[in-house]
């Protein structure tokens, strides 16, 4: 098998490969841009199957430089793996293959401690960020809870914790349980689930609200890595403020609920 049969990216904790590189070596006929879509006929969906990419690049036609837009898609392992399928060519066959093999290297214990402990190192550096910048928060909502009574709103409430929360106690929180909070915040296209860990997307990442915490734990065979999703307050506050927008509200300041 070649190993550079085509070239992939690493983001996100997701292995990704180009559209346009595996139309190519597919040896797909029809053009791209009438290719993609009607393979996205078959179910995938943007944002969790596939990221839509455009750049632009510069051509010569006759002594003239033409500037044109190229649209191209990174393509998850999972959707690369089907479309190979779809193809039903001796190609696809030994693109998907060579994709099986990517995830068994991708997956050995070895790989994924790598990735947690990196995953774990890089989270706590943005910990330590969002904490000096919470200090600051702090001090400003200080002067505003005394104003705020008699009732404490669940904003005086999150901001008096500084501790990382699970979604279960968030959910709690809004008398939902974990996998409601979960599907509901799936449906706002602030997280996705993969390998049975929900992800946040790429325009949440970098924003602070969620930390993990990294498990080993022994197995028969050697030693199994198991990482736990946390959210932090300013997570915590996010979430009350996205749902405040659909008139979801915590327990404690729904009118129908005593104080």
């Amino acid at each position: 098998m070649d190993n550079n049969l085509i070239s992939v990216e690493y983001d996100n904790n997701r292995i990704l490969v180009s559209g346009r590189e595996l139309h190519r070596g597919l040896g797909i006929k029809t053009d791209y841009t009438e290719w993609f879509p009607r393979m996205c006929k078959y179910g995938f969906t943007e944002g969790v199957d596939f990221n839509f990419l455009k750049f632009g690049k510069v051509q010569k036609e006759g002594n003239r430089l033409i500037s044109r837009d190229i649209i191209d898609h990174q393509l998850t392992i999972d959707m690369a793996k089907e479309i190979c399928m779809i193809q039903r060519s001796e190609k696809g066959k030994e693109y998907r293959k060579y994709f099986i093999e990517l995830e068994k290297k991708w997956n050995t214990p070895e790989a994924v401690m790598a990735r947690a402990l990196q995953m774990a190192n890089e989270q706590l550096e943005k910990i330590k960020t969002e904490n000096s910048k919470l200090v600051t928060i702090n001090q400003a909502q200080e002067k505003q809870i005394e104003v705020m009574k008699p009732k404490v709103s669940y904003y005086d409430k999150v901001m008096q914790c500084k501790d990382l929360m699970t979604i279960t106690m968030i959910a709690k929180d809004f008398g939902m349980t974990a996998a409601e909070m979960n599907q509901v915040l799936h449906q706002k296209k602030v997280q996705y689930k993969q390998s049975g860990q929900w992800f946040l997307y790429s325009k949440y990442q970098d924003k602070g609200y969620c930390s993990s915490k990294t498990n080993v734990y022994e197995t028969v065979s050697g030693f199994g890595v198991r990482t736990h999703t946390y959210w932090t307050q300013k997570g915590r506050l996010f979430i009350y403020n996205l749902l405040k927008e659909d008139g979801i509200l915590p327990l404690i300041e729904r009118p129908d609920i005593p104080a």
